[in-house]
């Protein structure tokens, strides 16, 4: 099943968005939140990431839609498309700097808005697809190279300790540091050795090596107690000598 395309509205006058998230959750789309204020869509991105951002230019609170989606770039490559009254020159090419994907006019057209969604749907797809053929290079027998910070980085496979779905990205986690992949789970699952690698849960993959507890319905590797599905129990334990 294709997954939802997740939505951030970011504006200020609440019976706009509010008429926006009931017409984009009937086209399909899953809203992740409503905010009115930049400084509140910052923290939002940072705990409920969405896929695409709506953002009005003129907010309440000290930051305005422009500001907002700079900061949000620092740290994040989420698309956002501006909503606007603001047709005027100087507007415009403030707001161009950010390079949003998309500008709308209010009022808001749902056809115009739906059109842009799905085309912001469909780069972000291509953009993941080919990430995830760029990102996991290579896997040899004891190490696997990935991208990091520009450079391709050796990573022996007996450090990894489990690998964590998010969405479109995966995390390993590693005794040293974390590393974020822009591949998903499956690919991950399989890249990596299933002699060493189990799926235990939909978003988790364990280093069976470095299990310490197993237990009903989780497991623990360096005190971090996973989720163990029932779908994927049976299939852990033949990989497991017990007594």
């Amino acid at each position: 099943m294709e997954s939802k395309t997740r939505v951030l509205i970011v504006e200020d006058d609440m019976i706009i968005a509010a008429n926006m998230s009931l017409q984009l959750s009937k086209l399909g789309y899953e809203i992740s939140g409503i905010e009115s204020r930049g400084e509140e869509a910052l923290i939002h991105v940072k705990l409920n990431t969405p896929d695409v951002v709506l953002m009005d230019i003129n907010l309440k609170g000290s930051l305005s839609g422009i500001e907002t989606a700079h900061a949000m770039q620092i740290t994040t490559d989420i698309p956002h498309v501006y909503i606007t009254a603001n047709n005027d020159e100087v507007t415009f090419e403030k707001a161009k700097k950010t390079h949003p994907f998309a500008f709308i006019a209010k009022p808001i057209n749902l056809q115009e808005l739906h059109r842009t969604l799905s085309l912001v749907t469909e780069q972000q797809n291509r953009k993941n697809t080919a990430n995830e053929k760029e990102e996991l290079i290579e896997v040899l027998n004891d190490r696997i190279f990935i991208r990091h910070h520009g450079q391709m980085e050796k990573l022996l496979l007996e450090e990894i300790l489990f690998v964590e779905a998010d969405r479109n990205y995966c995390k390993i986690a590693t005794p040293k540091k974390p590393y974020v992949l822009t591949a998903t789970l499956k690919v991950m699952e399989d890249k990596l050795p299933g002699s060493l690698f189990v799926r235990v849960h939909r978003s988790y993959i364990v280093n069976i090596k470095r299990l310490d507890v197993v237990a009903e319905g989780h497991v623990e590797i360096n005190r971090k107690v996973i989720p163990l599905s029932k779908s994927y129990k049976e299939t852990l334990l033949k990989h497991l000598q017990t007594i």
